[in-house]
């Protein structure tokens, strides 16, 4: 465990956008996807033993798709668990049995012991059914900035390029978005070239690539384009942003090695 942890932070990643970042003294899940199934996809990736999951003190729901606002994993982790969902969906959620929800707008920050976790702009549709329908819950997507001890986390969630994200400084660990769960990605979303020059513009002393090669619509998933799709976004993102982080490539399922992030 000696490289995957580093001045007490340290992460796992459990796949798809779902990481457990364990900092002072807190153990956060990020779109926590848990189970076998999420809706008509399936989990491709080895399942998840239940520690992967276990003791988790907080969540963070970046927004309302059902690959990363996923109820049944949610359920998994007990109604009393600590969600913090964008602003304009904590009714939502609370009606569905969740008692300690809290919200935040971008901008807005939450204080948790010595974790202060603030929720930032992504570019990306926040309806809970998808951009084409009015109906149903709605609330901007965002994505999250963890800090604790002096170390800065940037939980991308899902989002398209932005010209902003060059206001991000001091990162020690970014988590970007490289591909998703199908054979082509919509707007609001990062491949791995655009995820590269997120990068560039952020500038993270590590990064690590999530939302791949977790997730597949079972009629495709043997496809030799599926199967190329599901491991090959990270390592071309990892080839095109070599000159701007320290890319550490993941399996899901896997602890992500520390060692090297800035003292």
């Amino acid at each position: 465990m000696d490289n995957d942890r580093v001045d007490g932070l340290a992460m796992r990643f459990l796949g798809h956008s779902t990481v457990r970042l364990e900092t002072a003294g807190r153990v956060v899940l990020t779109d926590p996807v848990l189970t076998g199934t999420v809706g008509g996809l399936r989990r491709v990736a080895p399942p998840l033993p239940p520690d992967a999951w276990a003791g988790a003190d907080l969540v963070l729901i970046s927004h309302l798709h059902g690959d990363h606002l996923h109820l049944p994993s949610l359920r998994l982790l007990g109604a009393d668990v600590p969600v913090v969902v964008p602003r304009g969906a904590g009714d939502w959620l609370r009606r569905r049995g969740f008692r300690r929800v809290h919200e935040l707008g971008v901008g807005e920050s939450l204080t948790d012991g010595e974790l202060t976790i603030t929720a930032l702009y992504a570019d990306h549709a926040g309806h809970r059914w998808g951009p084409r329908f009015t109906h149903g819950p709605h609330a901007p997507a965002v994505g999250h900035l963890v800090e604790a001890r002096g170390r800065r986390v940037y939980v991308a969630g899902d989002t398209d390029l932005y010209g902003e994200m060059a206001q991000l400084s001091g990162i020690d660990v970014a988590l970007l978005p490289v591909w998703g769960w199908g054979p082509s990605l919509g707007p609001g979303h990062l491949d791995p070239v655009r995820a590269a020059e997120a990068a560039r513009l952020i500038r993270p002393a590590v990064t690590v690539p999530v939302h791949w090669g977790t997730l597949a619509l079972p009629g495709i998933a043997r496809t030799k384009k599926m199967r190329r799709l599901l491991v090959e976004p990270p390592r071309r993102f990892a080839e095109a942003a070599a000159a701007h982080t320290e890319v550490r490539v993941t399996e899901p399922g896997e602890h992500v090695r520390l060692t090297g992030v800035r003292p």
